[in-house]
């Protein structure tokens, strides 16, 4: 069973087929799905599941934080499972592909006082641009 089946049946999330498939398409490490990639995964293992459901089941996720919503440039939305370990991400900045990475240090802890101009920061989210492999070969 997938990490985040096993973290929505431990919240007692009511695990319906349609609901079940699409936390199955999202399991993986590296997984930044846009919605209708979630939706054409999902098809394929359940050829009567709507693209509503599939919106609707990602927005609840989102909304329990069992996934986070990643917007990295004017692209659609994407979805990644990787919500309970912090970590940023590093986005090729020609074909789109997102890696989960996992620095040292303290992002927010690296940001000095003068510069917080007084507020109480919570959350930091980093993004290193740059070209996959792939895309670096093509150029």
């Amino acid at each position: 069973m997938s990490d985040l089946l096993e973290r929505l049946r431990g919240r007692g999330w009511r695990m319906t087929a349609q609901r079940r498939v699409v936390a199955e398409v999202l399991d993986g490490e590296h997984v930044h799905l846009t919605a209708d990639e979630v939706h054409a995964r999902a098809v394929a293992k359940l050829p009567e599941i709507s693209r509503a459901t599939v919106y609707n089941t990602l927005g609840e996720l989102v909304t329990l934080g069992e996934v986070l919503e990643v917007a990295t440039d004017k692209r659609a939305k994407r979805y990644d499972p990787n919500a309970h370990r912090p970590h940023h991400h590093l986005v090729c900045a020609r074909c789109g592909a997102i890696r989960d990475v996992h620095p040292t240090g303290n992002p927010l802890a690296d940001l000095p006082s003068s510069e917080r101009f007084g507020f109480t920061v919570s959350d930091v989210e980093v993004t290193y641009r740059g070209l996959c492999p792939s895309c670096a070969a093509a150029a």
